[in-house]
């Protein structure tokens, strides 16, 4: 107070100027930011129990079953069971506590601590992740959440979603509360994938040691409990066994670090061999319990399991559902028709068959081979894997189908089956009879098969054109194209074949081959798979091959009048190439052929090309492919084929003959009323002759292609090169051309 009574304010406790409301804004600053965190937490845990409420049920059974992949046929009967083995389930007394231990220190080693899901752990996971200090040894996952995900969900990479990681926490936490953690521990035990198709470590122990788990010894235990983080690499039973014993040395240590073991006890197991114990003849897990043969489908079986694997599903864990294609009575009727049915020179001799559905590509049954050995599981599927040279079977799709297509040839069309040189070499072109019949129609060519006129009929196409109409049938040309070569020969598969041949069954429609109905993961959510086609010729087309075709097995000339079945209705092509190093017999022998119903391609020959298949034994793959569709129509037999309007029969010299209807090839007949306009054969080669002309003149886009087309062939066959492989597969590095250009002699 002043000496005159008033009251001065010191410096220290007067107001600083601006700093009125400071306070309360920060007030009002964390404010905001604890009312915007709690609604974002109000908002994650509303979606989160959103998400939960839809979350699949979880039953006590379910945790109990073992999360194999199970596949069925199209009657929806089991033929494979993932690895087909017996499967022992452990009861709680029979899982040594050793085996607990050594599960808990290296999955989760908070196990006995949480509560279904672990902050700390999941806290943990996420740092080391950040700053790459991740040892490998455990993620953000506890035990009893990878035991829902081996339950009820699938691995695959597309439903990794956090509504996904929801629905596991929410199961988790449920599982905790119904079941103890010794039931936790043994339902994991009993269900993770070991290896080598094994569920369970209870039928682990037998596959790899031949003993019961209470007979295993630390070392031995420890890797069993290792395995399961990534069966291919950890199991003891591979070539490289660095893998596996890095991974149980890993759990003997996290068993030290859980003081479940003394650090002696775990170098002593240590010094002990991984594969100290294997049991070649795996125990007591052999015993098939789906009922059939597994050799039988193992071909089948093994392209279903790579289109799984490409659709992102892990078939050791996911324990899915598979309904497939195939048609089991077929697929035993083709297994044992290939082995003791049909003669084959020899044991070694192979073959590889597929069989199509014409109307939606669906693979109806499938061999990779014959006298397999009993260990070959999942082996050469020669049926997708072969890439042989197809012979005459080509003619049909590279050179008489786009002939018909592109330039409206009628099946009298005339050719001229007279000598031949590879455009720009002195290199004939010869059939196996090493003649020359003169001129012929097109359909007497491709029934009895004569190279000349099939070349000489591609050079008229051109290479473009054909190369467009392949493609519409499923078969593209390799990096360097097709060249005029491929008309008798292209490199090709059975499967492929089957497919392409399926398009001119059902009247035009290329469908691309399938396995898989639908899968069924283990929540419950069914995916199906269904026919995709597209137009690939016109109807007229694909009939006028047809009908052509039929002569194949009709006609006193035709190549497989010993394929013949009577009251059938089926057309096919055959197809040999000549061996090499000059030996007798043929390299390979094919027979494609088909119904409204299926579509049957066989290729036969020996592995290494070197051996020759011996003269008679040719007619294997004929007979194989009679037996089997023998059965195949009397099961679902076709009706024949239905003429469209758009093309229309003509008699022509005597015989019935077929033109695309309105083109300027039925000029001047008419439909098949009178003989009048009959010619000979000379004059048929001078009416076709005037038609190429006026057809040149008429198509300047045709004429140009065919230009080109012969300039690409001559550049491309100026050289005697190997046909090119086709959809991308690699070209047996050992296959040369032989006199006939690599193709097909002819009537084979």
């Amino acid at each position: 107070m002043n000496n005159d009574g008033t009251t001065t304010t010191s410096r220290r406790n007067r107001p600083r100027s601006g700093g009125q409301g400071k306070g309360p804004l920060i007030k009002k600053i964390i404010g905001w930011t604890l009312s915007i965190c709690l609604l974002i937490f109000v908002a994650l845990a509303a979606l989160f129990f959103f998400w939960a409420s839809s979350a699949p049920t979880i039953s006590e059974s379910a945790l109990k079953s073992q999360s194999t992949t199970t596949i069925y046929d199209d009657s929806d009967k089991v033929i494979s069971r993932l690895g087909a083995q017996k499967r022992e389930y452990a009861s709680q007394s029979e899982i040594p506590a050793t085996l607990k231990n050594a599960v808990v220190a290296i999955e989760d080693r908070r196990f006995y601590k949480h509560h279904g899901i672990d902050p700390v752990r999941i806290g943990g996971s996420a740092i080391a992740d950040i700053f790459h200090r991740s040892n490998g040894m455990q993620g953000g996952s506890t035990l009893t959440q990878q035991l829902v995900k081996l339950t009820v969900f699938s691995t695959s990479a597309k439903d990794q979603t956090l509504k996904r990681k929801a629905q596991e926490a929410w199961l988790a936490l449920n599982v905790e509360r119904h079941f103890s953690k010794q039931d936790i521990l043994k339902f994991y035990i009993n269900k993770v994938c070991m290896g080598n198709g094994v569920y369970g470590m209870k039928t682990a122990a037998q596959y790899y040691y031949g003993k019961n788990l209470d007979e295993l010894d630390l070392a031995q235990l420890a890797t069993l409990a290792g395995i399961p983080q990534s069966p291919t690499y950890y199991n003891p039973a591979v070539d490289d066994t660095k893998y596996a014993t890095q991974r149980r040395n890993q759990v003997l240590d996290a068993m030290v670090r859980s003081k479940y073991i003394t650090a002696a006890q775990a170098k002593s197991a240590k010094a002990e061999n991984i594969t100290s114990g294997l049991d070649e003849d795996h125990g007591n897990t052999s015993e098939n319990t789906t009922g059939v043969k597994e050799k039988i489908v193992d071909a089948y079986v093994k392209e279903v399991l790579a289109q799984l694997q490409a659709q992102g599903y892990n078939v050791n864990t996911d324990g899915l559902k598979v309904h497939t294609n195939l048609d089991l009575a077929a697929q035993e009727e083709l297994y044992n028709a290939a082995n003791s049915g049909v003669a084959f020179q020899n044991d070694s001799m192979q073959t590889g068959v597929a069989v199509t559905d014409p109307h939606n590509g669906q693979v109806v049954a499938m061999l990779g081979g014959r006298k397999i050995d009993d260990n070959v599981i999942y082996g050469l599927n020669r049926a997708v894997q072969s890439n042989r040279s197809s012979g005459s079977t080509a003619k049909p799709i590279m050179d008489y189908g786009p002939a018909i297509e592109y330039l409206h040839w009628p099946t009298y069309k005339a050719l001229s089956d007279t000598k031949f040189y590879w455009p720009g070499t002195s290199k004939a072109l010869r059939d196996w009879d090493n003649k020359y019949k003169g001129t012929m129609t097109m359909r007497s060519a491709l029934v009895q098969s004569r190279n000349v006129p099939a070349i000489r009929a591609l050079q008229d196409v051109g290479l473009s054109r054909a190369t467009t109409f392949l493609k519409g049938l499923g078969i593209t040309p390799g990096k360097n194209g097709f060249n005029l070569q491929n008309g008798i020969g292209l490199y090709v598969s059975p499967l492929q074949m089957s497919a392409a041949y399926a398009a001119f069954a059902n009247g035009g429609t290329y469908y691309k081959p399938y396995y898989i109905s639908s899968i069924t993961t283990q929540d419950g959510k069914t995916i199906t798979f269904d026919k995709h086609g597209k137009r690939a010729m016109t109807k007229a087309t694909a009939y006028m091959i047809t009908d052509m075709l039929k002569g194949v097995f009709t006609d006193s000339n035709g190549t497989a009048t010993d394929a013949n079945l009577s009251g059938v209705h089926q057309a096919g092509k055959t197809g040999t190439d000549e061996p090499m190093y000059g030996t007798s017999g043929v390299m390979d022998s094919w027979m494609v052929g088909y119904t409204k119903n299926y579509s049957v391609a066989v290729w036969t020959g020996f592995d290494n090309p070197k051996y020759a298949v011996a003269e008679g034994y040719e007619k294997s793959a004929h007979l194989l492919y009679k037996a089997i569709m023998s059965f195949l129509d009397g099961q679902n037999h076709a009706s024949d084929w239905t003429m469209p309007d758009t093309v229309e029969a003509i008699s022509y010299s005597g015989h019935r003959e077929l033109v695309i209807r309105d083109s300027k090839w039925a000029f001047g007949f008419t439909e098949m009323s009178s003989t009048s306009h009959s010619s000979s054969a000379s004059s048929l080669l001078r009416s076709s002759s005037s038609s190429s002309e006026k057809e040149s003149t008429d198509s300047a886009s045709s004429s140009s292609q065919s230009s080109s087309a012969s300039s690409a062939s001559s550049a491309s066959a100026s050289a005697p090169s190997t046909p090119a492989p086709n959809n991308n597969q690699t070209q047996n590095s050992t296959a040369t051309n032989t006199s006939n250009g690599g193709g097909a002699p002819a009537g084979q």
